[in-house]
């Protein structure tokens, strides 16, 4: 079996390989099989339905969504509240398209564990500017970690991936975000997520 190294260096390399419209189904699978949820975390305590995500430029809010997508929006909420974001880079950055984070570099934190997959929990809220959604690989019930928020309108991920929350306040600070490489959106100096928390 590979080392998480490894594979975050085989993750890496066929993210060079993806363009604009795969870049959010690709290579997640891999990742989904690194690591484990302690199960710790699977008790949520904190039951609101409001993030707070502080950027360099300001601090961004997200509505969730648990209504539609209880699943995943128990697994943010559990990461969150170990801490799993913070520092974590928006490794992904698409002009008029979207920004990623939760990078399986920063997943190490968790220790060697592994991460169960979500089924998918589609729903008809179309992916718009601010919509906050959950990355995979091609396989829909393969999400982990990982999410994204759309800069702009991306009908074509309508229904294909799960929405879980949408951004109430601080879009501005998103937008502001470095872009990255035009094909694949990979970003060379990264900014980083200071602190994610329920508010």
């Amino acid at each position: 079996m590979p080392s998480a190294w490894q594979a975050i260096k085989s993750l890496n390399q066929r993210w060079e390989k993806m363009n604009r419209r795969t870049f959010i189904s690709g290579g997640l699978g891999l990742c989904a099989g690194s690591f484990l949820l302690p199960g710790m975390l699977r008790g949520v305590i904190n039951q609101s339905d409001v993030l707070k995500m502080e950027l360099e430029s300001g601090t961004v809010t997200i509505q969730l969504f648990s209504d539609l997508a209880p699943r995943h929006v128990e697994r943010i909420k559990a990461l969150v509240q170990a801490g799993f974001y913070e520092g974590m880079p928006f490794a992904r950055v698409m002009k008029d398209f979207m920004v990623q984070t939760g990078d399986p570099v920063k997943v190490s934190r968790a220790g060697h564990w592994r991460l169960p997959v979500l089924d998918a929990e589609f729903s008809s809220l179309p992916f718009e500017r601010g919509t906050v959604g959950m990355a995979r690989s091609k396989h829909p019930n393969s999400a982990t970690h990982q999410f994204f928020i759309t800069t702009s309108r991306a009908k074509y991920l309508d229904q294909k991936y799960t929405v879980f929350g949408k951004v109430a306040d601080g879009m501005q600070f998103v937008e502001q975000l470095h872009y990255g490489e035009h094909e694949t959106g990979a970003v060379a100096n990264p900014e980083k997520i200071k602190r994610l928390i329920l508010a």
